[in-house]
């Protein structure tokens, strides 16, 4: 498992900055293509200091669109965003790769991670570990597994490939169904999504009721549907670490102004 002196992604979550279908590619034909990568420029880790109640961390989150807002080509310019969440005080970025339904790529992984300097996880529905060597190379400090798309046995063998190419592996959940899937294994950071996506309902009290379930000793991450400050206070008050933001900040009239009042 990796720690906050391991990786940029899991220690910026440690101490956030305040403002001023599945194939048979295995594990060792992954970690051989990982071997003759090149070795990327990473954020310096910080010191792993607890995240408090009062100042969680922000993930603040990059993405082009998605099935239900359509393309924001033309409405979101990526590196301006990236830029602007380094400069108001999020910890980490957030990059939807995920093409189809998206409109992502590992190339704006790429130029968001160089252009803000902030550690990144990828954002994908990975099926194969090939996907993960394309995070690295892309820069990605983190990855996202979502917990459904897996067998137990499956989400731990691909946690371990990613561990070995130096990504935290943030495992998204959103139901007790999920949460099976993580017995027997530790965890680094595990995700609640707020936002059902069969309904794009969201219910903060639900993911609340299931802090106390999730793995002890794992950074605890909320993910989606979070509007304002009084969103933030509820969910660092309720345990969470660390909070993944996405349309609240990227369709606010002021994002700098939206994220600066999220950070707090």
């Amino acid at each position: 498992m990796l720690g906050p002196g391991d990786n940029p992604f899991l220690a910026a979550l440690a101490s956030p900055p305040r403002a001023g279908a599945i194939t048979a590619f295995g594990a060792p034909a992954a970690h051989a293509a990982a071997s003759s990568l090149p070795e990327l420029p990473r954020s310096p880790a910080a010191p792993a200091t607890p995240a408090t109640p009062a100042t969680p961390a922000i993930i603040a989150e990059v993405k082009m669109g998605s099935p239900r807002l359509g393309s924001l080509q033309g409405r979101v310019d990526p590196i301006a965003q990236a830029r602007l969440y380094a400069a108001n005080g999020a910890a980490a970025l957030s990059v939807v790769v995920e093409p189809d339904f998206f409109f992502g790529s590992y190339e704006l992984l790429a130029a968001c991670r160089a252009a803000s300097g902030l550690p990144a996880i990828a954002k994908d529905f990975v099926v194969d570990p090939v996907q993960l060597v394309w995070a690295r190379r892309a820069g990605a400090d983190a990855v996202l597994l979502i917990a459904a798309l897996y067998e137990p046995e499956e989400l731990a063998h691909y946690a371990r490939i990613a561990r070995g190419l130096g990504l935290a592996p943030l495992i998204e959940t959103h139901d007790a169904a999920d949460l099976v899937r993580l017995a027997g294994e530790p965890w680094e950071l595990v995700g609640i999504n707020n936002r059902d996506l069969r309904t794009f309902e969201v219910d903060l009290e639900r993911s609340i009721a299931m802090v106390p379930l999730l793995p002890p000793g794992a950074l605890k991450v909320a993910e989606s549907g979070i509007r304002d400050a009084l969103d933030v206070a509820l969910l660092a008050d309720s345990g969470f670490d660390a909070l993944l933001i996405g349309e609240s900040l990227l369709l606010a009239e002021d994002p700098a102004a939206k994220l600066r009042a999220l950070v707090g």
